[in-house]
């Protein structure tokens, strides 16, 4: 779990990325909330990036918002870590007709 650098609330944020847009904020949540996003990350084997000052920033984004473009550089290294602690690649992430293992998301 994280913590909101500014005051130290317990806080989690969830990125949904589809490869073809800025990621966006899929879930959010301070205490009990953010201890129910990281159960469900890690009952889904989503990995886990533990940074206080960042999940602070991103918490005061809404849902399905982009992420601002002056943090796109450290999402995107995050995600690169992510996608390769899971043997995939960004281009993964975007559904293609000819690779039906690709999970396409709702």
């Amino acid at each position: 779990m994280t913590e909101n650098a500014q005051n130290n609330i317990p806080a989690a944020v969830a990125l949904k990325y589809d490869g073809e847009r800025a990621p966006v904020i899929s879930a959010t949540g301070t205490w009990e909330l953010a201890e129910e996003i990281i159960r469900i990350a890690r009952d889904n084997n989503v990995p886990l990036y533990e940074n206080a000052e960042l999940a602070g920033i991103l918490a005061r984004l809404s849902l399905n918002e982009e992420i601002p473009e002056e943090l796109y550089r450290v999402i995107a290294e995050i995600l690169a870590f992510a996608f390769h602690i899971r043997g995939r690649t960004p281009g993964d992430a975007r559904p293609e007709e000819d690779n039906p293992s690709v999970d396409q998301g709702t």
